[in-house]
């Protein structure tokens, strides 16, 4: 073992019981822990962030499309010619039309807009979630001529509206009559409560047939658009690119990083400031390795200029103290690494055990849709974590090494 590595291993340990080495040996300690704490609150804090993002993008995909197609003129005549088109690509796995359109609902003197979207059960099965998120009823209740209806659980607790009730709709889409024109209105009856945890749809979303909306609409065979499902959602806007060449201009294709790219791009800022910002507390346990290092390099001033004397090279301190400071800083990310991967993968045990045993909840069902902490771990967030911190703690042991390898032998001892 080299020299500058040896001693640097005795220097990180006290030897002398009561001396100076056991105070600095308490400082390196301390420094360890600060950097472990600080590594692990990053790894958990972006595994917890990443489980809200993908919560959030599961709920929303869970009623948008990853993909659609839609005619430029707002309608699509030969929808048929369409789905077969799309399906050809090796990543649409479904295909489903429907037809989307803004309306009234009216109820016991209560009034909300919402927005109508007619759909096949059985096709929507396929590109969206909403089985797996019925409150009360099923998607299959939607019959052509029966003139069911299903709503989200906030809109349907607006308007006082519960299982086998008769809603009114009304489009906006008005009857030119000789007198005036008249509002087209029909009677539905609610065959379903949905809710998929989203305030925009579960508030502001009804589902027809989509035999009852064309009718109610006069829309004839014709649709709004196809919505598409993805074998890996992250390659939609290649697909889409794709499709878009292939389709042809009359016909209009988006993707879901389009529709809501407002609301992921906030999301993943958010993210990412919160990652400079717990990067600072790495930053401030990383330097804790100065202060140990100088400490270190001022009670050891004989020694280094013995090993000076000796025949040590400047290099060769200045390796010395680098040792002992990257030392300090690899035993703390490493203990910091495990411990926030370990809690990262068992945020969804350690949270309700916490709840439990204060008697409180962090997340208020009755004031958030997400009232658990997902956690999702991506190991490319642990790397950078680990290379950023490590990097810092390198850093931080620059100077006083510098400063050490500039210790003149003959003043430091000239006391001794």
């Amino acid at each position: 073992m080299p020299f500058e590595t040896l001693i640097g291993l005795r220097y990180t340990a006290a030897r002398k019981p009561g001396g100076g080495n056991r105070f600095i040996s308490f400082i390196s300690l301390i420094s360890m822990l600060g950097l472990a704490l600080g590594v692990a609150a990053l790894i958990v804090v972006l595994s917890v962030m990443n489980g809200f993002q993908k919560e959030l993008r599961t709920r929303i995909l869970g009623v948008a499309a990853h993909a659609q197609i839609t005619g430029v003129d707002g309608e699509l005549g030969n929808w048929q010619t369409a789905v077969d088109a799309v399906a050809r690509h090796p990543h649409v796995i479904a295909a489903a039309p429907y037809v989307q359109q803004q309306g009234m609902l009216s109820f016991d003197g209560q009034v909300k807009g919402v927005m109508v979207r007619g759909i096949l059960p059985a096709e929507e099965d396929r590109v969206a979630d909403f089985a797996r998120h019925m409150k009360s009823g099923k998607l299959e209740r939607l019959q052509p001529g029966e003139f069911g209806i299903i709503l989200g659980a906030e809109l349907a607790y607006s308007l006082r509206a519960f299982m086998g009730d008769k809603v009114t709709l009304i489009a906006p889409q008005g009857m030119v009559t000789p007198a005036a024109v008249l509002p087209r209105m029909k009677q539905f009856t609610v065959v379903g409560i949905f809710e998929v945890g989203m305030f925009e749809y579960d508030s502001g979303l009804a589902l027809l047939h989509q035999a009852d909306a064309q009718k109610l609409y006069r829309m004839d065979e014709r649709v709004s658009g196809v919505r598409l499902k993805l074998d890996d959602l992250f390659v939609a806007p290649t697909v889409v690119r794709e499709l878009a060449s292939s389709l042809g201009n009359d016909l209009r294709v988006s993707d879901w990083t389009r529709n809501h790219a407002n609301f992921f791009r906030a999301v993943q800022i958010e993210k990412n400031m919160m990652f400079l910002i717990l990067l600072l507390i790495v930053a401030v346990a990383a330097f804790n390795i100065v202060s140990t290092l100088v400490m270190t390099v001022t009670d050891k001033r004989a020694d280094i200029a013995i090993l000076r004397t000796l025949g040590a090279s400047p290099g060769s301190i200045m390796r010395i103290f680098i040792i002992q400071g990257t030392l300090i800083g690899v035993i703390g990310l490493a203990l910091g690494i495990a411990g926030g991967v370990a809690l990262a993968l068992n945020v969804e045990t350690v949270v309700p055990f916490l709840e439990r045993l204060l008697g409180i909840q962090f997340l208020a069902k009755d004031v958030y849709y997400i009232s658990d902490l997902p956690s999702d771990l991506h190991w490319s967030d642990v790397w950078i974590i680990g290379v950023v911190s490590f990097t810092l703690t390198v850093l931080a042991t620059l100077y006083p090494s510098w400063r050490a390898a500039r210790v003149n032998p003959a003043e430091a001892l000239r006391y001794e």
